[in-house]
């Protein structure tokens, strides 16, 4: 068994390899965040534990590739926008295979959001692999606002070996939980 301590990070592309037109900003914010020595923010990035494969590589050998890295990963961060459940590529099989064969716990992120405290009204974000999921109970999830904050607790909390929360997909951080890592105010 590999050792499962890496961030797998899943986005909607939207086709395109521009760093601004597409949900990889916001993957390309946590590595910022990682990166800023004025920030306490680690991330153990899964996409860099495996050599690089472009848009350009064989179906098959980008799909060994993001199999090895989900393998190799205690959590996935799930980036949800307006356009997620729209992914014909990629997204769909990564939330199924992190779900159904690493048994991961999804930590879904909501750029559009400042809080959130009813996950399912956000089902409209939902990929229909997700909401299967989340509605037959064999997902765990923490919907959670992309704020920095939130990200990091989330991270450092949930992974493979914590078992006990989430225990569904509709799970999410209390008012209080919210209060203390500021996105409401008491």
């Amino acid at each position: 068994m590999a050792y499962r301590n890496g961030t797998y990070v899943a986005f909607h592309a939207g086709g395109t390899t521009d760093p601004t037109a597409s949900d990889i900003k916001y993957y390309n914010m946590m590595k910022i965040w990682s990166a800023s020595k004025k920030i306490e923010f680690t991330l153990v990035n899964s996409h860099e534990k495996t050599s690089a494969v472009r848009d350009s590589s064989a179906k098959e050998t980008l799909r060994r590739s993001l199999v090895t890295r989900l393998n190799n990963s205690k959590h996935m961060v799930l980036v949800l926008t307006a356009t997620t459940k729209n992914d014909t590529d990629w997204v769909a099989f990564e939330i199924a295979h992190a779900i159904d064969v690493c048994k991961m716990p999804i930590i879904a992120v909501y750029p559009d959001y400042n809080s959130i405290l009813s996950p399912a009204e956000l089902s409209s974000y939902w990929p229909p692999v997700l909401e299967s999921r989340i509605k037959d109970g064999t997902a765990r999830v923490i919907h959670i606002p992309f704020k920095m904050l939130a990200v990091l607790d989330a991270i450092e909390q949930f992974g493979v070996s914590n078992k006990t929360y989430p225990t569904d997909g509709y799970g999410f951080y209390s008012r209080e939980a919210h209060v203390h890592l500021g996105l409401i105010k008491p």
